[in-house]
């Protein structure tokens, strides 16, 4: 097992990342206030593992809630948010109840706002059970849920105990679920570590066959980017914006799609190669770049452009994202790959080209 921290002061938790970790209570007993725990997981996810952690705990003598949801981005929504609190009150759960998110980005996002807002808030993990959610959504308390508007418009910064990654549950995921996870790993590599995008360049394929070491060492990179760039600015006023790169567009593309039909992280990919024509375009990274940026994301499974969505729509989409600042577009640009910068309202012609040239792609 390897443990990195997350320092925020007196909220500072650790994030701990092996193989097997599932069944080791251990870390997770080490923050409870009571002996008690609401795991919250989804369909998928239950079968595969619910049992596992639930008897991990309860051999420690831990009382376990299970709140099984629907599956998909689709549910990350207030009726989704009231099944659990419906079923923390039918238990009586107090604010030492500590809860569980047994799960993905979604199923992270939706526990983390419930304990956020539940009797004001009461201590939650996070055992994330996705690539996408190991190496970045489970890490810096980013927690919401989605309004038919806009994605994740509605939420709190709250940060969980522990994080608590075990990288063999990955080699369950379905092969568009892991792509979608390397979508976040290739974005830690662009606006942070052009050594680590390299890297990938070299590995790719074997983070795609699942190879232990190499998914090892890909959790542990971003979740160090990520645990750095939280510390210096964990509400997102300064450089934890970078982090953002290709969302801007990403989340107009869930928008326009409609949640669910793209998974976050081939949204997030089409944004990156979007951001990254754009960063051509306006001459802060060279031609040969974008083509590596391009070629990247093909080989991890991923799409570069956007379907059935027209420019226009896009760009009034990306109006009501809540990265904009004063009715200004703000998109992170690449400045070369390993450096990023947040941009305020680029120029209209290169946009509207780099939104048609995805559209055509």
């Amino acid at each position: 097992m390897q443990t990195l921290r997350v320092e925020l002061g007196e909220r500072a938790y650790a994030i701990h990342i092996g193989e097997g970790l599932l069944s080791a209570a251990g870390p997770i007993l080490a923050q409870l206030d009571l002996p008690r725990v609401a795991i919250v997981t989804n369909a998928t996810v239950a079968p595969l593992y619910l049992d596992r952690l639930t008897e991990a705990l309860r051999a420690a003598k831990v009382e376990v809630i299970s709140i099984v949801l629907e599956d998909g981005e689709r549910y990350k929504d207030w009726a989704t948010l009231n099944r659990i609190y419906d079923r923390l009150l039918e238990c009586r759960c107090d604010r030492k109840t500590t809860l569980i998110a047994l799960g993905g980005g979604v199923i992270g996002d939706l526990t983390g706002f419930a304990a956020a807002t539940y009797m004001r808030g009461v201590p939650f993990i996070q055992v994330p059970t996705t690539l996408l959610a190991q190496v970045d959504s489970s890490i810096g308390g980013k927690t919401g849920i989605n309004h038919p508007l806009g994605k994740n418009m509605i939420g709190a910064f709250y940060q969980p105990r522990l994080v608590l990654a075990d990288t063999r549950v990955l080699e369950t995921l379905p092969p568009r679920e892991l792509s979608a996870g390397l979508a976040e790993v290739i974005k830690h590599g662009l606006v942070r570590d052009a050594a680590f995008f390299a890297w990938l360049e070299q590995n790719v394929e074997k983070l795609l066959a699942c190879d232990q070491d190499a998914l090892g060492y890909a959790v542990r990179r971003c979740c160090e980017i990520k645990a750095a760039v939280v510390a210096e600015d964990e509400r997102e006023s300064g450089v934890r914006a970078l982090l953002n790169f290709g969302h801007t567009f990403g989340h107009a593309i869930e928008s326009g799609l409609g949640y669910g039909k793209w998974l976050h992280g081939e949204a997030v990919a089409a944004g990156m190669a979007m951001a990254a024509d754009l960063s051509r375009r306006l001459g802060f990274i060279a031609e040969a770049d974008a083509r590596r940026i391009i070629a990247l994301i093909r080989r991890a499974g991923l799409p570069t452009a956007p379907p059935e969505i027209a420019p226009a729509r896009l760009l009034e989409l990306m109006g009501v994202d809540k990265k904009a600042e004063g009715g200004k577009l703000r998109f992170v640009l690449l400045d070369a790959i390993g450096a990023a910068s947040v941009r305020a309202d680029p120029p209209e012609g290169p946009l509207r080209q780099a939104l048609a040239f995805s559209a055509a792609a």
